[in-house]
């Protein structure tokens, strides 16, 4: 079945397709070609219902948890290897439907979902924190005891993924989920609903026992339905920080579930005074408009030494005009649409705003000439303050404002002046850059770029960021609960403080 269709069979419950009942459609448009990517009939509030009796029965069932962990990692690598083999029309999809050049696409939105996915293998294996359970020391108080640790699957998993990255954010909650032995109901963001669904059709091969995986579509009453739902021990949900405080709330009061959220940021990028500045000009710009700016690690803030500002400016607008803007199909394109005409207007009225304010456009922006196509130029601002609107939001644009500043210390002031701490970077001298990483409250700090994403190491970070980490250990962590049992060498004995 093909993304561009209309399908009204667009829930997937107990291990079947099953046609939406709400009522309602979602239709899908491609940010480049402002074409119908494709319609989907909407899950009913009943449906969510259904989806979660459908993981929790999966869950409690004989069938999903004769799964071993080598069961599990042969499920979860068998996945990775459905989503490398459609590599090509994976990446095609979401180019129309997010709008990621297909350069990029191969790469960060299915070939990093495959590695993802390849390392929850391995962890459905080793187990969480090096094994599924753990010998505590012995203890004597007030008799001679011992106590083991056991890591046992959380429960039911509510996964609500971004449509920035919607392979990625996917695997990352469905390959801890399957690895662990949790059950899922995933609840993509619309504007990645198409992606997702095919997806599912891949997923469906995998012959799981029925209610492993579910699937309902919808809109912000589905989500609620569903956060909130009873039956619901996990929530995992990636967007903005002000839906994630929603989220968070809604699972409070539903059955007090754990909540993980990865909300995004305003990442700080600082160019150190001894960093070869031509060498950091291109890499700057690339990292906030990668994906059209639609990504939360975007290095969005630049700090430039006051007396470099102009300079890097100037650097920066030469390297925009080389920048190919345009139709994410062509191998070419370096830099996509945002994803709504709604979103450009959003983005160009706050950069319109800052200009009022003071601000000046000092590399680039503005809209490229092309006949559709929400598009935007990579844009860097000055004269910004740091508490400016625009120097606190995340735009999800490729825009970003350069901020000078007179020495480290005001640079990790500034760096350190935001609500989020996701991710930052430092480009200089390893011994410079290495105390000034060292000083930045964010998840994760890159020197001089960094290099891949590592599924091995956490991601997440403090602060409207959001709460609690995905991938590496602390990710895999978050699956489980740890239950202690003690008994004592002795045999039955009488309890402390009687």
């Amino acid at each position: 079945m093909s993304g561009l269709e209309t399908r009204s069979k667009s829930t997937y419950i107990d291990g079947a397709w099953c046609d939406g009942e709400s009522g309602e459609t979602y239709t899908s448009w491609s940010p480049s070609t402002e074409q119908a990517v494709g319609t989907a009939q909407l899950s009913s509030p009943e449906q969510v219902d259904a989806a979660v009796a459908s993981a929790r029965a999966a869950f409690e069932g004989d069938a999903w948890r004769s799964y071993g962990p080598k069961d599990r990692a042969r499920v979860v690598n068998r996945l990775a290897d459905l989503l490398e083999k459609n590599t090509e029309p994976l990446a095609r999809l979401i180019g129309d439907e997010v709008g990621t050049p297909i350069g990029a696409a191969r790469g960060m939105q299915v070939g990093g979902p495959v590695e993802a996915l390849r390392w929850y293998a391995e962890m459905a294996e080793r187990g969480p924190r090096g094994g599924y359970s753990h010998a505590l020391p012995l203890y004597d108080k007030p008799v001679l005891s011992t106590s083991l640790l056991r890591y046992e699957p959380a429960g039911v998993l509510a996964a609500l993924p971004a449509y920035n990255y919607p392979i990625n954010l996917l695997a990352w909650k469905l390959g801890g989920a399957l690895a662990s032995g949790c059950t899922t109901v995933v609840l993509p963001s619309p504007q990645g609903m198409q992606t997702t669904l095919r997806v599912f059709e891949l997923i469906d091969e995998l012959d799981l026992p029925p209610g492993v995986v579910n699937l309902v579509v919808g809109g912000p009453d589905v989500g609620k339905r569903l956060t909130g739902h009873p039956d619901v021990n996990l929530v995992s949900f990636t967007g903005s920080d002000a839906v994630g405080g929603q989220v968070m709330s809604q699972s409070a009061l539903g059955s007090l579930s754990k909540a993980v959220l990865e909300l995004g940021g305003k990442s700080p990028n600082i160019i150190l005074p001894a960093a070869d500045l031509d060498a950091t000009v291109g890499p700057s710009i690339l990292r906030f408009a990668r994906n059209a700016g639609q990504g939360c690690a975007a290095w969005s803030r630049v700090l430039v030494p006051q007396d470099r500002l102009d300079e890097f400016c100037e650097k920066a607008d030469a390297f925009i005009r080389t920048i190919a803007v345009g139709d994410p199909q062509e191998d070419a394109t370096v830099v996509g649409p945002v994803i709504s005409a709604e979103h450009r207007a959003k983005v160009e009225g706050m950069v319109a705003d800052a200009v009022s304010a003071g601000a000046t456009v000092a590399a680039g922006g503005g809209r490229p000439d092309l006949p559709t196509g929400h598009y935007l130029n990579p844009a860097i601002l000055t004269g910004v303050d740091v508490d400016a609107p625009i120097a606190q939001t995340e735009l999800f644009a490729p825009v970003a404002i350069a901020l000078p500043y007179t020495d480290v210390d005001e640079a990790v002031r500034i760096a350190n002046a935001t609500s989020y701490g996701l991710a930052a970077n430092v480009f200089g001298p390893l011994d410079e850059a290495m105390p000034v990483a060292e000083r930045l409250r964010s998840g994760t700090v890159t020197i001089n770029g960094g290099a891949g994403m590592r599924p091995d190491a956490p991601w997440g970070g403090p602060g409207r960021s959001g709460v609690g980490r995905e991938l590496g250990e602390d990710g895999f962590a978050e699956f489980f609960e740890v239950k202690h049992i003690q008994w004592p060498l002795a045999g039955v004995t009488r309890p402390p403080g009687t």
